[in-house]
């Protein structure tokens, strides 16, 4: 599933740069550079229209499919960079430390005093 999930998203965001690249715009977009008339004679007056249309239908599927690629990812991914489950997390603020790991050795033993230097 990883794979058609990212796989869709490349397919989806090529097929959106190509989109914008077709459109005519102030500029006369890319099929004017090419010689062409653009899609708009193409396809008729409201084509324009029907160009802006797809797009904007692309570009919401494309930020769609993102989230939820992220999600995908971030729940099947066990290592990298979306995992934050590695390592020990930091105190919260105002966080009380642990409480000492100094305990009396097992037995009727009494602890060791500690050596004193000279």
């Amino acid at each position: 599933m990883d794979f058609a999930l990212k796989f869709l998203l490349i397919v989806t965001a090529i097929f959106l740069i190509v989109l914008v690249l077709i459109q005519r715009g102030k500029g006369g977009g890319l099929a004017g550079a090419f010689g062409g008339m653009g899609g708009q004679s193409a396809f008729g007056t409201k084509a324009g229209d029907l160009f802006t249309r797809i797009t904007i239908g692309i570009a919401v599927f494309w930020i769609v499919l993102c989230i939820v690629t992220i999600k995908v990812l971030s729940v099947t991914s066990s290592e990298g960079p979306l995992n934050t489950a590695r390592g020990p997390q930091p105190a919260a603020p105002g966080a009380t430390a642990p409480a000492s790991t100094d305990r009396a050795p097992a037995g009727n033993q009494p602890p060791a005093a500690p050596a004193q230097g000279k």
